[in-house]
C-alpha cells in the first residue's frame, strides 16, 4: 500500500512538473506568424528521442522527422537532438482551437485577459488512422468531462474482435480508460479531444477520429477551454508566415490520403509560398523551397532574401 502511494505522488508531481512547462507565447502582430525558438540537447545514455519529445510538447512523429538520422530509441549518449519547438501559425483566425492534421499539432488562442497580451498555446496530438479519419471543418466545444467512461461503439469493438481482443462494453474511470480524466466532448456527434493512458502514442496517427494529448497537456487545456469554444480542423502540410521581415516555410509530409491525389509535395509547397507572396513582396529562395518541401522536417526555415 505504501509503495502505492509512493508511485501515485511520483507520478502526480511528475504530471505537475511537466505541465508547470507547458509555455503560452506572445501572440505575434498581424502580418507575422511564427512563434517559439527551435531547442537543442545532448542526449544521456538513457534518453530516447520519445523522452525527450515529451519533455517539450512535442509529438513522436515530430521529433523523428526533424533528427532523420537519429535513432529514436537509442541514441546514445551525447548525440545532439534537435527539438522542434518553434512554429508558423496555421492560416486560420485566430480564435479558439485550430487543429492541423498533418503536423498533429492543436493550437488555442485564448480570450485576452484585460490589460494582458495575446496568446497561443500549442501542444501535439494524435489524430485518427487512415481508416478512421479524424474530419474536417468547424465545430465547437459541446461539454467538458472529468472521469469520462469510454463506451466503446459496435464498430470498434468488431474492428478489435476481428484481432482476437474483446473490448469491455464500458470502460470506467482508472488506468485502463483509453481517454484519460479529461475530455472536451464536440458538436460532431461521437468525436473527442481527450487524453490518454498511453501517452506514448502522442504524435502518431494511432485513434479512431479523436485527438488525444499528453495527460499534463489535456489537464491544463480543460481548465482553460471553455464550453462553446470553436473548433476548427485544417489540413494544412505546408504552413508559410513572415517573421522579422523574411517569410518562412515549415513543411510537414502530408497526410497518407492525400499522397496520390496531391502527387509530390512540391506543388502545394509552391502554391503556398506563392500566395504569401502575393500580399507582400519577397526574392524567394526556391531552392530552399525545393529542400524543405522535399525533407519535410516539420521546421520553420526562411526561404526568403
Amino acid at each position: 500500500m505504501r509503495w502505492n502511494i509512493f508511485v501515485w505522488l511520483l507520478c502526480a508531481a511528475l504530471a505537475g512538473a511537466l505541465e508547470a512547462r507547458a509555455e503560452a507565447f506572445p501572440l505575434p502582430p498581424p502580418g507575422e506568424s511564427v512563434v517559439g525558438e527551435i531547442q537543442a540537447q545532448e542526449t544521456n545514455a538513457a534518453d530516447t528521442l520519445s523522452d525527450i519529445a515529451r519533455a517539450h510538447h512535442v509529438g513522436y512523429d515530430q521529433i523523428v522527422q526533424a533528427n532523420p538520422s537519429v535513432d529514436p530509441w537509442l541514441p546514445g549518449a551525447g548525440t545532439r537532438v534537435v527539438v522542434p519547438t518553434q512554429h508558423v501559425l496555421p492560416d486560420a483566425p485566430r480564435a479558439g482551437l485550430v487543429l492541423n492534421l498533418p503536423e498533429m499539432r492543436i493550437y488555442y488562442y485564448p480570450p485576452r485577459k484585460r490589460g494582458g497580451p495575446s496568446t497561443v498555446m500549442t501542444f501535439p496530438v494524435s489524430i485518427g488512422r487512415l481508416d478512421w479519419s479524424t474530419p474536417l471543418g468547424l465545430t465547437r466545444v459541446k461539454t467538458k468531462v472529468t472521469n469520462p467512461e469510454w463506451r466503446p461503439p459496435a464498430s470498434i469493438r468488431a474492428e478489435h474482435a476481428a484481432d482476437g481482443e474483446e473490448l469491455l462494453e464500458i470502460y470506467p474511470p482508472g488506468p485502463d480508460n483509453p481517454l484519460g480524466e479529461y475530455a472536451l466532448r464536440l458538436a460532431r456527434e461521437g468525436y473527442l479531444i481527450h487524453g490518454t493512458n498511453r501517452p506514448y502514442g502522442i504524435g502518431m496517427r494511432v485513434t479512431h477520429g479523436c485527438v488525444r494529448l499528453y495527460p499534463e497537456d489535456i489537464a491544463l487545456l480543460f481548465r482553460e477551454v471553455p464550453v462553446g469554444t470553436p473548433v476548427r480542423i485544417l489540413n494544412q502540410p505546408n504552413k508559410v508566415g513572415w517573421h522579422d521581415g523574411k517569410l518562412y516555410l515549415e513543411s510537414h509530409p502530408p497526410l497518407d490520403e492525400d499522397r496520390a491525389r496531391d502527387g509530390n509535395r512540391l506543388t502545394p509547397a509552391v502554391q503556398a509560398v506563392v500566395a504569401a507572396a502575393r500580399a507582400r513582396a519577397a526574392r524567394v529562395n526556391w531552392d530552399e523551397v525545393v529542400r524543405v518541401a522535399t525533407e519535410a522536417q516539420g521546421i520553420p526555415v526562411a526561404i526568403s532574401y
